[in-house]
C-alpha cells in the first residue's frame, strides 16, 4: 500500500531538519523511510526545476560514519524508485563527489555528518549547477511523497539497495590540483598527514606526495572521531605540537570528516584559524572579491586586499547567494570561505602557468595547499605568513547539548526592547569581560561589538544542540579568554 507523506510534516516529526549543510538528525531519526523520502522530494525538487528526469544519473558518496552506507542504500532505493541511476562514488570527500557532479551535469549527494559525533549524520544535497540554496530547502520542505510499501514495522528497507560498481572520483579530484600547482609545489616539505577518521585521509596523502612534499601519516583511527574545526579538541592541539616537535614537521595537514573543512597547522603545532586560512588562500589565488560570513576575521577588511568583502550570514548557501551576487555584478575573481576554513571558488582564476576552474562548494584542499605553496614560494613558514596580516584573532567554542530552544531565548532576551535598553543589558551582562558594549550585529545570531574592539558572537548552532560563541579581539590570548568567559556567563544565565 502507498502512502502520501509531506515532507514538510516528516521534519517536524522526526527532526531530522535543514541545518547548515542539508539535513541533519540522530541516526535513530534517519530511518530507512526517512532518508528515502527526503531524496524522494529532492529530486522532485529537481524535476520541477528541469534538472532531472526518468533516466537521469544521481551521483552518491559518504563519510566513515557506522551508518553512512546504510543511508547510502535508502538514498540509492530512492533515486531507483524516481526512475534514476546511481553513479556510486564511493567513500571520497563532498568536494569531490559535488565536483563530479557538476562536470557531468547531474545531481549529487553526500551522506555525511561532517564534524558531528557519529550518533548523528546527515545527507547533503548537490543541484546540477551548484550546492542547494535555501530557496530550494523550501522546494524539498515543499514536496509531497507519494511513498511505496517497501518498509517495515521500524520504517526500514528489508533488502539493502545494490550501489553499483564503483566510479573513481578520487583521481580527478587529485589532479585537479596536481596539475593547478605542479609536481614540484612542496618539494622539500616533511608534512604530517593527521588522518584519524575523515574520509579524505587517503587522498591527502597522495596529494602531498604527487606534489613532491614528504608525506607522514599520523593518528588514523577505525573508530570515528567528530573532529570540528572551527573548535579543534585539546587533545588535537597536543598531538599536533607533539607530531611537529618530534618529527621536524613544517605542517600537519587534516581536515574534519567528510574532507570539506581544512585543518592545518604551522612548523609549531599551531592550528591556523579558518578565516585566517580563507583570506591567505584568497591572497594567493588574487582574488579580489571575497564573500565571508559575518562571524569571519576581520582582517578581511583590514588587510586592503581585497575589493570587495560581502559578510553573510552563517553557512554555505549563503555564501554561495553572495558569491552569485558578485559574479553578477561583474567581479572576475570571486571566492568564499567560512570561519570553518571551507573555501568556495566561484569563479576560474589563473595561476602561474595554469587556470584553476571553479568550485563552489565547501572544499579542504584547495586553502591547505595555496598556503603551503605561497609559503614556499616566499620562503617563510607558515607562522610567518601569517603575521602578514593585521593581528585580528577570532575563536570559537560551544556549549554542547544546549538546546536549540534554550538558545533561541537567551538571544531573544539580550535583544529585546530599544536600542538603549539593548545596549545597557549587553553591557551589564557582559561588560565585566569586555567593557562597554557600542553596536550590535543581528546578520546571523548577536553579535555585540565593544567600545575597545573586542567582539563577542552568540549563535544557535544549525547543526546539533548546542550554543557557538566566536569571539575576537586583538590578541590570541584575550580572544580565548573572553570566549571562555562569555560562554561561563552564558551558562550561568537565568532566563524568565
Amino acid at each position: 500500500m502507498t502512502q502520501t507523506v509531506s515532507i514538510a510534516d516528516l521534519m517536524s516529526l522526526s527532526g531530522v531538519t535543514f541545518g547548515t549543510s542539508g539535513a541533519r538528525g540522530l541516526v535513530s531519526a534517519m530511518t530507512d523511510r526517512i532518508c528515502f523520502a527526503y531524496t524522494c522530494g529532492f529530486l522532485q525538487h529537481l524535476e520541477n526545476i528541469g534538472q532531472f528526469a526518468p533516466g537521469s544519473h544521481v551521483a552518491i558518496a559518504g563519510d566513515l560514519r557506522p551508518s553512512s552506507s546504510r543511508i547510502m542504500a535508502a538514498c540509492a532505493a530512492a533515486i531507483h524508485h524516481k526512475g534514476g541511476h546511481v553513479d556510486f562514488c564511493g567513500f571520497v570527500p563532498s568536494p569531490a563527489v559535488a565536483a563530479y557532479g557538476f562536470a557531468r551535469g547531474i545531481a549529487s549527494l553526500m551522506v555525511t555528518g561532517s564534524h558531528i559525533p557519529d550518533d548523528r549524520n546527515g545527507i547533503k544535497f548537490n543541484r546540477n549547477d551548484g550546492e542547494v540554496l535555501k530557496s530550494d530547502e523550501l522546494g524539498i520542505r515543499a514536496q509531497n511523497i507519494t511513498l511505496p510499501d517497501l518498509f517495515d514495522d521500524e520504517d526500514m528497507l528489508g533488502e539493502p539497495t545494490p550501489l553499483g560498481p564503483l566510479i573513481d572520483v578520487a583521481t580527478a579530484y587529485v589532479a585537479r590540483y596536481v596539475d593547478a600547482f605542479g609536481t614540484e609545489a612542496l618539494r622539500g616539505l616533511r608534512l604530517g598527514i593527521y588522518e584519524h577518521s575523515a574520509v579524505g585521509r587517503d587522498i591527502l596523502v597522495r596529494l602531498v606526495e604527487q606534489l613532491g612534499g614528504e608525506a607522514y601519516r599520523l593518528g588514523r583511527s577505525e573508530t570515528f572521531i567528530p573532529v570540528d574545526t572551527e573548535a579543534v579538541r585539546p587533545e588535537d592541539q597536543a598531538l599536533a605540537r607533539q607530531w611537529t616537535s618530534e618529527l621536524n614537521l613544517d605542517a600537519i595537514l587534516s581536515t574534519d570528516g567528510d574532507s570539506d573543512r581544512p585543518l592545518l597547522a604551522d612548523e609549531s603545532g599551531t592550528w591556523i584559524r579558518g578565516d585566517i586560512l580563507g583570506i591567505l588562500c584568497a591572497r594567493a589565488l588574487g582574488i579580489k572579491a571575497v564573500a565571508t560570513p559575518v562571524s569571519c576575521n576581520s582582517a578581511a577588511e583590514l588587510s586592503g586586499l581585497f575589493d570587495t568583502v560581502s559578510r553573510t550570514r552563517i553557512g554555505s548557501p549563503f555564501v554561495i547567494e553572495a558569491m552569485n551576487n558578485l559574479i553578477n555584478a561583474g567581479q572576475v575573481t570571486v571566492c568564499g570561505y567560512e570561519a570553518n576554513g571551507g573555501f568556495l571558488l566561484g569563479a576560474e582564476v589563473r595561476l602561474e602557468n595554469t587556470r584553476l576552474s571553479a568550485l563552489p562548494t565547501r572544499d579542504a584542499v584547495l586553502p591547505i595547499l595555496a598556503a603551503l605553496v605561497d609559503a614556499r614560494r616566499q620562503d617563510v613558514s607558515l607562522s610567518m605568513l601569517q603575521r602578514q596580516l593585521p593581528a585580528r584573532y577570532t575563536f570559537s567554542e560551544r556549549l554542547q547539548n544546549y538546546p536549540t530552544a534554550q538558545s533561541r531565548a537567551l538571544i531573544a532576551h539580550l535583544e529585546a526592547g530599544s536600542e538603549a535598553e539593548i545596549l545597557a543589558r549587553l553591557t551589564a551582562t557582559f561588560g565585566g569581560i569586555a567593557g562597554e558594549v557600542d553596536g550590535i550585529d543581528l546578520t546571523d545570531g548577536l553579535r555585540i561589538h565593544f567600545a575597545g574592539g573586542d567582539i563577542i558572537h552568540l549563535r544557535p548552532s544549525g547543526n546539533a544542540p548546542e550554543l557557538r560563541c566566536y569571539t575576537e579581539s586583538d590578541t590570541s590570548e584575550r580572544s580565548v579568554a573572553n570566549n571562555a568567559k562569555a560562554l561561563e556567563v552564558v551558562r550561568d544565565l537565568v532566563i524568565g
